[in-house]
């Protein structure tokens, strides 16, 4: 069963470009991750961002924004890479509103929606999420979700969340929390996250 929704997954991703393509071999320092911290003025939440195929409505890819004491995303087998952005684990360091508003364009397009389902947390989760990211290590090609909602579940409050390979079994699972906040973002260019990380207007 494992090997065949690792399997699905590959292939999806593979014919779409859309996400899990593996993570970045160029991992930057703690001192240069922290160099770049972006402290946001809001409230500590968590983010599931969610990669949708807006034909078939299956998911290609999934990733955690922690927002405590420094906002990053938790880009597990990533593809949004960027000169300005430090990275080391999967973790993209420096994640201002303005860099994520750039991460969901990247992902979106024609083919593409992404899905933002926010929750409120307290600063202890939020700290407890971000020691997680940060100690997680990169991951392995197809494994966004499974890293994803492996973290959520050591998160106090999240213990309901399954593991999962599948980016909207996650999303599914998320909806079903009374405290969640859900966005949708589109777009109609047909480029790719390249394409969308090139464009962003930062």
């Amino acid at each position: 069963m494992i090997r065949s929704a690792r399997l699905t997954c590959v292939a999806v991703l593979l014919l779409t470009l859309a996400g899990c393509a593996g993570g970045s071999f160029n991992d930057a320092t703690v001192e240069e991750a922290q160099a770049v911290a972006y402290v946001p003025r809001d409230a500590p939440k968590l983010t599931v961002f969610t990669v949708v195929n807006n034909r078939t409505g299956n998911g290609g890819h999934s990733a955690l924004m922690v927002s405590g004491s420094q906002q990053v995303i938790f880009d597990p087998a990533g593809s949004f890479e960027h000169e300005r952005i430090r990275e080391r684990g999967d973790v993209l360091y420096g994640m201002s509103p303005g860099w994520v508003a750039a991460y969901k364009s990247a992902h979106a397009r024609d083919t593409y929606h992404v899905v933002s389902q926010e929750i409120a947390v307290t600063p202890e989760q939020a700290e407890r999420a971000l020691a997680l990211v940060q100690s997680n290590g990169g991951v392995g090609s197809a494994f966004c979700a499974n890293a994803t909602s492996s973290i959520l579940r050591q998160v106090p409050g999240f213990e309901e969340i399954s593991v999962t390979f599948f980016p909207v079994n996650l999303m599914d699972q998320i909806d079903k929390r009374d405290d969640v906040e859900t966005s949708k973002y589109y777009e109609n260019d047909a480029g790719d996250v390249l394409d969308g990380i090139n464009a962003a207007p930062i």
